[in-house]
C-alpha cells in the first residue's frame, strides 16, 4: 500500500507550512507530513520552506535574522490559496503539540557545519521531549546535514532528498546510512525504485499532484507519495 504525506501540510489547499495547512492535511485522514525547518535568531526550529521571508509573508529579510517571537507574529498567508484568517509562521514545537501525525519528514536545507550541528541537535532534543524519536526522519539533500545527523543523532532516522540523478542517489543514501529516499518523481523509474527497495530504503516520491501520476507511481510500488493535495490523493488512491 502506498502511504501519503502532506507537503508542507496541504500546500495546495491552505497557506503552506502553517498550522492551518497541517490541520487541513489531517482533516483528510492523511497522518504523515513533510516540512522544512530553519533556525530563528534565538535557535528555535521554525517551520518555513525558504530561508527568507518575502515569498510567504509581507516581510523581508532572512528567517535567521528574527527571533521566534518575532517570526510567530508574522502572517504567512501570502502567495498561497486564499485564507480568511491570519496564519502565523509556526515553531516545530507548536506543531508537535497540536498535530498528531504518525510520521514527520523534517527537511533541513543545506547549511554550514555549525548550523547543521545546531539544527540536528535541536530536532533530537525536541523530538525526545515530545516522545517522537521513532516518528521523525531528518531529511536533506546536503551531505553536511546528513553527516551531522549520522554522527551526532544516530538514533534518529535519516533520509536523502534527491532531485537530480547526476550523483547516484542510492550510493549517497547508503553512505550516510539513510532509511528513506525522498525522490523527485521525474527520477522514479520502476528500476530505480526496486533497486532502492532492495537496498532497504523507503522510497517517498515528491511532489505528486496529478491523479494519473499518483496512480502510476502507486502501481510502480512507491512506498509513499508527497503531495500538495492530500484530499485529492486520498480520494484517488483510497478506493484501490
Amino acid at each position: 500500500m502506498t502511504l501519503l504525506y502532506g507537503h508542507r501540510g496541504a500546500e495546495g489547499e491552505a497557506p503552506e507550512s502553517t498550522l492551518a495547512s497541517f490541520q487541513q492535511c489531517l482533516s483528510h485522514g492523511v497522518t504523515r507530513c513533510e516540512l522544512d525547518l530553519h533556525l530563528s535568531r534565538d535557535g528555535e526550529l521554525m517551520v518555513i520552506h525558504d530561508p527568507t521571508l518575502q515569498r510567504t509573508t509581507e516581510r523581508r529579510g532572512k528567517v535567521a535574522a528574527y527571533t521566534a517571537a518575532e517570526l510567530t507574529a508574522m502572517d504567512a498567508r501570502q502567495g498561497g490559496p486564499g485564507w480568511v484568517s491570519p496564519c502565523p509562521i509556526p515553531t516545530l514545537e507548536q506543531l508537535f503539540e497540536a498535530c498528531p501525525f504518525e510520521h514527520w519528514q523534517l527537511e533541513v536545507k543545506s547549511a554550514s557545519r555549525v548550523r547543521a550541528t545546531t539544527t540536528v541537535l535541536a530536532i533530537r532534543e525536541l523530538a525526545q521531549r515530545h516522545g517522537l524519536l521513532g516518528k521523525v526522519t531528518i531529511t536533506s539533500s546536503s551531505r553536511v546535514v546528513l553527516r551531522a545527523a549520522q554522527e551526532l543523532v544516530p538514533d534518529i532516522s535519516r533520509g536523502l532528498v534527491a532531485e537530480y540523478a547526476w550523483l547516484d542517489p542510492l550510493k549517497v543514501a547508503q553512505s550516510y546510512g539513510c532509511e528513506l529516499l525522498a525522490l523527485n518523481w521525474t527520477l522514479c523509474t520502476p528500476e530505480r525504485l526496486q533497486k532502492a527497495q532492495r537496498q532497504g530504503l523507503h522510497v517517498s516520491v515528491w511532489t505528486v499532484n496529478e491523479p494519473a501520476l499518483m496512480r502510476r507511481l502507486a502501481d510502480f510500488g512507491a512506498d509513499s507519495l508527497i503531495t500538495d493535495f492530500p484530499g485529492l490523493a486520498s480520494a484517488t488512491l483510497g478506493n484501490r
